[in-house]
C-alpha cells in the first residue's frame, strides 16, 4: 500500500524460498518425531520424553504458523511471534506441573528408551537448527522458529544426560530435574520472544 505512511509494516518483503522449503522439512520431521516420542515416553514412563515430545509437537505448529505468515507484511510476523512466545511459556508451566505430579507419583521412567529416543530426536534437531541456522537473525517470526530449534538439540543432550543418570541411581529425579531445566529454558525464550515481538510492535 504505497502512500499509507506505514511501508515497514503494510509491505512484505518476497518470502525466501530456501526458507520456506527449510520450514517445511523442519514441519515434517517434528510431526514424526512428536509421534515417535510420544509412544516412547509412555513406554519408557519418562516425563524429560513427554516434555520433548509435548515441544516437538509446538515446533511443528510453530513451523506450520511461520509458513503461513511468511509473505504477510512484518506486523503480522511481529504478532504471531508474540503469539508464539506466550505459547512456549504456557509449555514450560505445563511441564512444572507434570514433573510434580511424576515426583509425588514416584515413577522411575525406563533409561534405555529414553537413551535411544533422545539420540535419534537429536540428530532430527540438529539437522533442523542447521537448517535455519541462516535466518536466525531476521524478525521475530523467524527469532522464535531458531530459538525453538536451538532449544531442542540442547534440550535433547540434558534427556540423554537424565538417562544415565536413571540409569545410575535408578531413580526418577534425574527426569524430573531435566524436565524442570527444559521448563525454564522455555520460560526464558518464551520470554524473548515477546520482548522482541514487542519492540517489533513498537516500532511499527
Amino acid at each position: 500500500m504505497s502512500g499509507c505512511g506505514c511501508d515497514s509494516v503494510c509491505e512484505a518483503p518476497a518470502p525466501d524460498p530456501g526458507y520456506r522449503r527449510a520450514l517445511w522439512l523442519a514441519l515434517v520431521l517434528n510431526v514424526l518425531m512428536f509421534v515417535v516420542e510420544l509412544g516412547a515416553s509412555f513406554s519408557a514412563q519418562s516425563v524429560s520424553l513427554l516434555a520433548d515430545a509435548v515441544d516437538f509437537l509446538g515446533d511443528a505448529g510453530n513451523y506450520g504458523v511461520a509458513l503461513f505468515v511468511l509473505g504477510l507484511a512484518p506486523v503480522w510476523r511481529s504478532r504471531t511471534a508474540l503469539w508464539k512466545g506466550w505459547l512456549m511459556i504456557g509449555y514450560g508451566v505445563f511441564v512444572l506441573g507434570k514433573s510434580a505430579w511424576q515426583w509425588s507419583a514416584g515413577v522411575v521412567p525406563e533409561p534405555v528408551i529414553m537413551g535411544w529416543v533422545s539420540l535419534l530426536a537429536l540428530a532430527v534437531n540438529v539437522g533442523v537448527a542447521a537448517l535455519l541456522y541462516a535466518h536466525r537473525r531476521g524478525d521475530a517470526q523467524a527469532r522464535s522458529v531458531w530459538l525453538c530449534s536451538r532449544n531442542d538439540a540442547l534440550g535433547n543432550l540434558a534427556v540423554i544426560g537424565a538417562a544415565g543418570g536413571v540409569w545410575v541411581t535408578a531413580h526418577g529425579w534425574p527426569d524430573i530435574g531435566v524436565a524442570v531445566v527444559l521448563a525454564g529454558l522455555a520460560l526464558s525464550s518464551g520470554a524473548s520472544v515477546v520482548r522482541h515481538a514487542r519492540a517489533e510492535l513498537r516500532g511499527a
